[in-house]
């Protein structure tokens, strides 16, 4: 007697949950990593909403025109990377919360010790300005470029194209920065008597 074999029936696999990205699922929004990519969004947003506070008295403290002018639109574009990040929360189905950020609290100290502890109208009280200015972005830059590669890791596809663009304007003005020192303030500062 001849027998037939039937193929085995497919067994039906359930729908992946969607509540927050097609490629997230319940294992990954309450794994530890999840919770370590929140409490570094909520600290780069408390920076980015202090450091906007912080620039305006940057550039009101600058000697030249180029400096307080890349200032000026930096102040321009962290306003947009706070929106930006309150658009990141937002794609992951999270409330923006800002939770004390102790790196960039001390990064704004030490700019403010730095205008204070320089002479009004020199040079060197700029490269001072630059100086606090790029510890701020190379914060800033360690940070977007970690939450991007966790966002991505999670499979929060839109919080990390929304963090890469913030990336790309934080090297952008880093970059401005030395262009701006090695541009002629530096070498005028170092002619400056105490």
């Amino acid at each position: 007697m001849a027998t037939t074999k039937t193929a085995p029936k497919a067994a039906s696999k359930p729908a992946p949950k969607t509540k927050k990205a097609p490629e997230t699922t319940d294992v990954v929004e309450e794994s530890a990593l999840n919770e370590l990519f929140l409490d570094e969004l909520k600290d780069i947003y408390w920076a980015e909403k202090h450091l906007a506070k912080a620039l305006p008295k940057m550039a009101k403290a600058a000697t030249s025109d180029e400096l307080r002018n890349a200032i000026e639109t930096h102040i321009a574009e962290t306003e947009n990377q706070i929106t930006r990040l309150e658009s990141a929360f937002a794609s992951i189905d999270e409330k923006a919360v800002a939770v004390k950020c102790e790196a960039m609290a001390g990064l704004l100290k030490e700019g403010e010790e730095i205008i204070s502890e320089t002479e009004k109208g020199t040079f060197t009280r700029d490269a001072g300005i630059i100086s606090a200015a790029q510890k701020i972005e190379h914060y800033e830059i360690a940070s977007y470029g970690t939450l991007r590669t966790l966002a991505l890791t999670l499979g929060y596809i839109d919080a990390a194209e929304l963090l890469e663009a913030t990336l790309a304007e934080e090297k952008n003005c880093d970059s401005l920065l030395t262009q701006i020192a090695e541009g002629g303030i530096n070498d005028t500062a170092k002619t400056e008597k105490e």
